[in-house]
């Protein structure tokens, strides 16, 4: 084993203090994201009427789009890797965007199911380029923060997206709804343009080397021989299907489970993400603080990635609450471990890799995400159609733990490790 695989991460790299304008956009993009991909959910309960869905029909669609987002992630994480943060963003909010519009087209399960598709395989760009994009622009005490920040991207938008989505339908019809949200993936392009420096190395590198070195794309077969890699990877398959269930089926739930009509939904449907918002920026600055506090990245990651695993448990009381405020408050408990758990497990990859592995590891592991989320998915639409949605959060909460113990067991103690 090379030595430098023990030794404790190098000092923080020098700042480049345009990384907050970044973050900024980051942060941006991944809010319309979710805007995109949170108007099909949010509409369910609309769209299953005027389309005759049945639970499994609606699984299929949501399924499609996370097929391909899942099949598509660690392709993105190789073009990521090889053409750069501004390119790669660019390409991938194409995608997404046209095909949002292109929902307006839709006439039953197979459109759907095809325009979502398209729309996973644009939308599966997000994350690789985030991850790699933070790992290029923050300073390793600053990366969890910055995941943070993107993932509060992924929390907000939800918590945006549900009360807009629905004045939108209110008052221009649901097709309008993805004409207007389609376009708001083109308006951030300009400024994504605009504003990202055109050669990845403008603004500062932290240093030469770095510039030269870390930026440099890893063989996959490097990376695949790492227990390292596969740790984060198996997590992810474990842990993400919790987050997917919320997004794909709590507008459902709570209108099946808890009685919601679309104005009860437009009212507090959004908490949730505003707790899963605030766990991914308590997440961040907490292993970001104990990092500075102790300088050791194995006790800051891990400490993180427990609280978070601990407050998911909270998924098995959301299971047999009392009242519909109650399951909303279990609902944002679980969010807001989840967010707290994710970002500090996204972040592992540039702890442990150089830069120019980070967009792959990333792909890897949201292939894996979005795979178990698959699985979990389509298992949720035939369950309630059979039973409830009682066994399926218990299977959900029951995953936290799971994912965790299996990431400590492969990853081992978070050092650099020497891939060169």
């Amino acid at each position: 084993m090379n030595p430098a695989a023990h030794a404790p991460l190098s000092p923080p790299e020098k700042e480049r203090p345009w990384r907050w304008v970044i973050i900024a956009l980051i942060f941006l993009g991944t809010v319309i994201n979710y805007f995109d991909r949170l108007a099909l959910p949010t509409l369910a309960p609309v769209l299953r009427a005027e389309f005759k869905l049945s639970n499994v029909d609606y699984a299929w669609i949501a399924n499609a789009f996370l097929l391909v987002y899942a099949l598509s992630m660690f392709l993105w994480g190789a073009v990521f890797d090889r053409i750069g943060n501004r390119l790669g963003f660019a390409l991938a909010v194409v995608i997404w965007s046209v095909a949002q519009v292109g929902t307006v087209a839709a006439r039953g399960v197979a459109s759907l199911g095809f325009v979502r598709g398209v729309l996973g395989l644009g939308e599966a760009g997000n994350w690789p380029g985030a991850t790699r994009t933070i790992a290029a622009w923050f300073p390793a005490r600053q990366r969890a923060l910055g995941m943070g920040i993107a993932n509060t991207g992924a929390s907000l938008g939800p918590a945006f997206a549900i009360p807009l989505i629905i004045w939108m339908r209110d008052d221009f019809g649901w097709r309008a709804v993805f004409v207007i949200t389609g376009a708001m993936g083109f308006v951030w392009l300009a400024l994504w343009l605009m504003l990202y420096p055109k050669t990845e190395s403008a603004g500062g590198p932290a240093s030469a080397s770095v510039a030269a070195t870390s930026a440099q794309p890893v063989a996959w077969g490097v990376l695949l021989r790492r227990r390292e890699v596969w740790g984060i990877v198996t997590a992810r398959f474990l842990g993400d299907p919790i987050w997917w269930l919320y997004v794909n089926w709590m507008p459902l739930y709570l209108a099946d489970a808890r009685g919601f009509d679309l104005k009860q939904l437009k009212a507090t449907g959004w908490v949730p993400y505003v707790a899963a918002a605030l766990g991914a920026l308590a997440g961040g600055w907490f292993s970001g603080f104990l990092l500075r506090r102790t300088a050791d990245v194995n006790r800051a990651r891990k400490t993180a990635i427990i609280i978070g695993t601990t407050a998911m448990l909270a998924g098995f009381a959301t299971a047999f609450a009392s009242s519909a405020p109650a399951a909303i408050v279990c609902l944002s408990i679980t969010l807001f471990g989840f967010q707290f758990w994710v970002g500090n497990v996204q972040t592992l990859a540039s702890d442990y890799f150089p830069v120019g592995a980070v967009g792959s590891i990333a792909g890897f592991a949201g292939t894996a995400a979005g795979l178990g989320a698959v699985i979990f998915t389509f298992s949720t639409g035939w369950v309630v159609d059979h039973f409830s949605y009682t066994p399926i959060l218990i299977t959900a909460a029951a995953l936290a733990p799971l994912a965790t113990l299996a990431l400590f067991f492969l990853s081992g103690r978070v050092r650099r490790i020497d891939v060169s």
